[in-house]
């Protein structure tokens, strides 16, 4: 409360200095305060590390500027009033400025203030003020860079989402800042002009006021007014140039970890040549003959001293780091390990050969970047959790243009790409040929030629599909990732899902875990779903049906299987879209009742299935498969609620596109056309 209050309080005083008289004491008091508050002002400048850690320097500058304005003012209206009575009607300190700083000689006061006045205008206020101008266009001119830099940096997942934000309120603070600094260099300029207007309207109001109203002679009334004026102007010209000499260190300062101290010794001191050439010079002035011998000899002595005593430390430091790499390993080794040695796998990495770094490049054009943000983000819509950051890297040990995906560290997938062509993809159907280099797509392992980019059109309209190298890499990560997205999903996403769905369905997040069922378990099921290719946007019915089927089984296979039923529709619209029937394939039912006792048989640890049986099995599903995708139909199994997941693994890998459902996981509103059945002829040979 009584620091909000600070401010306001602190206006008022400024206003009422210039409106109330004050006495002498409260004036002393008043300037005294002054040059104090520039002196803590430019020491914070100095010792300040970064400009933005002294982000109130420019309205301290315009407050600053205020008090000396209406000390002005109010010296002044004491002055005039009482200047007929002496250099001390002012207060003492008006009166030491101008009785003992300038020795009572107000024409040695007016050169001082000149000076003074010419030092601070010309010199510092004019330089501060010109650097502020060009620091504010170039931090806004920079800003976009560095907003792009900031992003680069988190999709490479080199930074987190809170210091990604923080390091753009700290460029948007830095533009402010420099922005306010080229705005408060021209109150200092102003504040210059004004001393020196004021020194001439209290100079020649002052004479005409103590000769013409109080009878005083020139020579007494031009004692009295112009040393008070020279002093009122001192007193308030010296911490004006105090400030301005901190406006300048802070616009002329660039952000390290050190201050200006440490700056200005590692900087200007850690050449010991320099100080020996200036020691040699200033001595050599010293000897000739006229010149100040003593001063220049001693001060010669002096830098070569310095410089002697800086290269005696490098030389001493360099022979201890030669003592360090001399000894025995053992002795060099830290005494402990710790936990931070041992570092985590990435979830997912990329790494890239030499020749692939313009690809992860902005600044060369590098488009791979945005593409992975761009893939993340689908997939993360997609999948129903977000996906974690790619963290690129090069690779030495790769070709020049080969990559290589990781997931938990274990490669996936790798392949060799050229930046400089584009990948013509035949997408099964295309009428004629081109030339390049014959290879294979990486995601999905159809026949490519890489061409150049000006053959593109004459591809395209040859039927084959055209991308470039940043579209490749980001295809097959984009591919490997809902191959393996179960992997991705672990136990924090699983936890940040649940408290995403607490937020609308408190009671609902409660009963089911842990409640109903554990975590780990919740985990399982939603790792099963995605391996299934399932998404779990819809984690609101996943999660009611987990929590009325999990007082009844905690088994996360049983527990999946209810909760595909539940989300039939979302499974059937993606296999067959919009439409009413579904071509489904079934098993021979002698067939389907010999798996079902197979199954049995498994869970009571008994042999699976007839390697025989199997092969015909699988032949017959990747023939019929082959046909559904000719005539543009989805493949789909329908198979018994207990067969389901296990012939969904089985086929896996051996027969691609191929959709398992069981029957109940067919909306009861859409229609089945049986196209064929899968092991008559197999049965028959096994029978």
């Amino acid at each position: 409360m009584l620091i909000g209050m600070g401010t306001p309080v602190v206006m008022v005083m400024l206003l009422s200095m210039m409106v109330l008289p004050l006495p002498p004491v409260m004036l002393d008091l008043l300037f005294t305060f002054n040059i104090a508050f520039a002196l803590i002002v430019l020491l914070v400048s100095v010792y300040t590390v970064k400009p933005l850690e002294f982000a109130i320097f420019p309205t301290v500058l315009l407050v600053a500027t205020l008090l000396r304005l209406a000390l002005n003012v109010a010296s002044t209206r004491v002055i005039m009033l009482d200047g007929h009575e002496g250099t001390a009607a002012a207060g003492r300190v008006i009166q030491a400025f101008g009785d003992f700083v300038v020795g009572g000689n107000y024409a040695v006061g007016l050169i001082v203030f000149a000076i003074l006045m010419i030092i601070n205008f010309v010199v510092v206020t004019k330089g501060a003020g010109r650097i502020s101008e060009v620091s504010a266009r170039f931090t806004l001119d920079a800003m976009p860079g560095k907003q792009m830099a900031v992003d680069a940096d988190l999709n490479a997942g080199l930074i987190t989402q809170d210091e990604a934000r923080a390091r753009r309120e700290e460029v948007a603070q830095e533009a402010d800042f420099y922005g306010a600094m080229d705005g408060a260099s021209k109150f200092v300029r102003g504040d210059a002009v004004a001393s020196m207007l004021i020194l001439f309207i209290n100079i020649i109001g002052g004479f005409t006021v103590g000769t013409l109203q109080h009878g005083l002679s020139v020579g007494d009334a031009a004692q009295n007014y112009i040393l008070l004026t020279i002093g009122d102007g001192l007193v308030a010209q010296i911490p004006s140039l105090v400030l301005s000499t901190a406006a300048a260190i802070i616009v002329t300062r660039v952000s390290t970890s050190q201050d200006m101290g440490q700056q200005f010794f590692k900087q200007m001191f850690t050449n010991p040549r320099a100080l020996f050439v200036t020691a040699g010079i200033v001595g050599a002035l010293g000897l000739v003959p006229g010149m100040p011998n003593i001063v220049f000899i001693t001060i010669g002595l002096l830098i070569g001293a310095l410089g002697y005593f800086i290269r005696s430390s490098q030389q001493e430091a360099v022979q201890q780091e030669r003592v360090e790499e001399d000894r025995p390993a053992e002795e060099q080794q830290s005494p402990d390990l710790s936990w931070d040695d041992v570092q985590p796998v990435d979830m997912i990495g990329l790494e890239v050969g030499y020749r692939l770094i313009p690809l992860v490049d902005k600044k060369q054009g590098g488009q791979l970047m945005s593409r992975i943000k761009g893939v993340r983000k689908k997939l993360s819509q997609e999948l129903g959790f977000l996906i974690d950051p790619v963290h690129i890297r090069d690779n030495l040990d790769l070709q020049p243009g080969a990559y290589r995906i990781n997931l938990l560290g274990v490669p996936v997938g790798e392949s060799e790409i050229h930046i400089d062509k584009e990948l013509a993809i035949n997408p099964g159907q295309v009428f004629g040929e081109i030339r390049g280099i014959e290879t294979k797509d990486p995601a999905f392992g159809l026949d490519a030629v890489w061409i150049e980019p000006a053959q593109r059109d004459d591809a395209q309209t040859k039927g084959y599909t055209v991308v470039d190298a940043s579209t490749v890499v980001a295809t097959h990560l984009s591919h490997l990732l809902q191959q393996h997205a179960h992997e991705l999903l672990g136990h924090e996403s699983v936890q940040q899902l649940l408290d995403m769905l607490a937020n609308t369905s408190p009671n609902l997040v409660e009963t089911l875990v842990p409640k109903t069922l554990s975590l780990g378990v919740v985990v399982k099921v939603l790792q099963n779903l995605l391996e299934e290719g399932v998404p779990v946007r819809d984690l609101r019915s996943i999660a009611e049906t987990l929590a009325e089927q999990g007082g009844r089984s905690q088994d996360p296979d049983v527990l999946t299987s209810a909760v595909r039923t539940t989300l039939s529709r979302m499974i059937y619209q993606k296999i067959n879209g919009m439409e009413e029937v579904l071509p489904a394939m079934t098993l021979e039912p002698n067939l389907e009742q010999l798996l079902l006792q197979s199954m049995q048989g498994a869970r009571e640890g008994g042999p699976g299935i007839e390697p025989g049986l199997a092969e015909s099995m699988l032949h017959s599903l990747q023939e019929q498969t082959r046909r559904q995708e000719l005539s543009g139909e989805a493949a789909v199994l329908l198979v018994s609620p207990l067969l389901r997941r296990w012939l969904a693994q089985f086929v896996r890998g051996s027969v691609p596109g191929i959709s398992v459902l069981s029957y109940n996981e067919v909306p009861a509103q859409k229609q089945i056309r049986v196209i064929a059945t899968i092991g008559g002829e197999a049965w028959q040979k096994a029978g």
